[in-house]
């Protein structure tokens, strides 16, 4: 029960390194995927009075990559797309299926317009084009979304690449005091913002549904709090401090409630509160340990964790009330859920050959997939369109993030040059 324990009692992070500055997360692809979509986007072409303040192409490319779903050419093959008659024979022999081709315009001081055709190479014809503008500040969010919208007009299924990502990371000063801060990124890495900074340890970062506040857990006064706050403005509201444990919280789906881990009656257990009236209902009554809980998408009912079995498993109740039904039965260690936004799938850790690693079942029909290699791999998320799972890794003794197609077919990782990351998770919108 490692690391269900660590979740519960709040042991803080194994490893920390010496900075108080804050970096972009790293990408590094560690498994490719064969078969994806191939597909061409040459360089943006830019009209301006200075240089173009993005690489528009790459990130677009970069993002297709991510997704596994894709496989962007190295080459432009500019003899065939940069004339105004695309060579789609020569792309057809070269087994191109797409082809994107944009713009970049500076229309005044610090605002652009962005544009962009997608053509469909093998029936040598437009799909779609689009347009729009964005000043300096919102330019490579607004990047993120043309990779949305080229990979839903091929896929039919909603791109996630301008949705954000928080995560916790944790470092030394040069003074040997430990900072812990809580960061909002892109979903690449790039531009993390420092929400909280704090020398009391934070933990589990859960986003509201309509991703404009966070709710975590603080040590706060040496003693755990659970609180709510606002990215605009940096307001931040105290939700729960109970004696004993207050932890794993998530917002319901409408915003209204708070499903949350209490033990002040003895055991820890799951309980509901209602954030307009602060009424608290207690959800399980056991002398086992139940925490980890989330929403389904239909509000009516949590995943959670419980160790009633004798061991960590996944249990699934009706906030309403009823009894525990149990959902996972393969192997002696299942714990830490979280339901695809569509409510059909559940991504959890598993401990399989001893070791932790991230699974996914279909709850349709309970069939499971172990989609990462391990050791001590934890705290998985899904991304908005329920592709790709984001969680909490190792290498070496530095805590990094990965993240893995839902199929398993594509796996990356995402690390601070000079920092520990844990708690990765994912917005709920974009």
């Amino acid at each position: 029960m490692k690391i269900l324990l660590k979740k519960i009692f709040y042991v803080v992070f194994l490893s920390l390194i010496v900075s108080n500055t804050y970096s972009v997360l790293h990408i590094e692809i560690t498994q490719g995927v064969k078969g994806a979509i191939p597909i061409i986007i040459p360089s943006f072409s830019y009209s301006g009075a200075s240089d173009s303040p993005l690489n528009v192409a790459k990130i677009i490319k970069l993002d297709l990559l991510r997704s596994g779903k894709f496989t962007p050419s190295k080459k432009s093959y500019k003899d065939a797309t940069s004339s105004g008659s695309i060579d789609f024979d020569f792309l057809q022999q070269k087994e191109k299926d797409y082809l994107v081709k944009g713009n970049i315009k500076n229309i005044s001081p610090g605002n652009y317009k962005l544009s962009f055709v997608l053509y469909d190479v093998f029936k040598k014809k437009k799909m779609m084009s689009y347009s729009v503008k964005s000043n300096q500040k919102k330019l490579r969010m607004t990047v993120h979304n043309l990779s949305d919208i080229i990979f839903k007009k091929i896929t039919g299924i909603d791109g996630s690449f301008s949705a954000k990502i928080a995560y916790v990371s944790a470092q030394k000063t040069k003074s040997g005091k430990k900072i812990y801060s809580l960061q909002v990124a892109e979903s690449d890495g790039h531009n993390p913002k420092s929400i909280l900074t704090s020398k009391f340890p934070l933990m589990s970062p859960s986003w509201s549904h309509d991703g404009r506040s966070l709710v975590y857990v603080s040590f706060l006064g040496r003693k755990a709090n659970i609180f709510k706050q606002t990215l605009a403005t940096g307001a931040r509201q105290k939700l729960a401090s109970y004696r004993g444990i207050n932890g794993a919280p998530e917002l319901s789906p409408d915003g209204t409630k708070l499903v949350l881990t209490l033990s002040f009656k003895g055991n820890p257990d799951i309980y509901l509160l209602n954030l307009g009236t602060k009424k608290l209902k207690q959800i399980t009554k056991s002398l086992s340990i139940d925490t980890e809980p989330v929403w389904m998408p239909d509000g009516k009912s949590i995943m959670f964790t419980s160790d009633r079995s004798g061991g960590p498993q996944i249990y699934e109740m009706f906030v309403s009330g009823g009894r525990a039904i149990r959902k996972t039965f393969e192997g002696g260690y299942n714990a830490s859920p979280n339901i695809s936004p569509d409510g059909k799938k559940m991504t959890f850790v598993t401990r399989s050959n001893r070791k932790f690693r991230v699974a996914v079942m279909d709850l349709s029909n309970d069939n499971i997939r172990i989609l990462t290699p391990g050791p001590m791999d934890e705290s998985p998320s899904f991304s908005p369109n329920g592709t790709m799972i984001i969680y909490a890794a190792s290498k070496g003794y530095k805590g990094v993030l990965g993240a893995v197609s839902e199929d398993g077919r594509m796996r990356q990782r995402l690390s601070l040059s000079i920092g520990d990351v844990r708690e990765p998770v994912w917005s709920h919108i974009k």
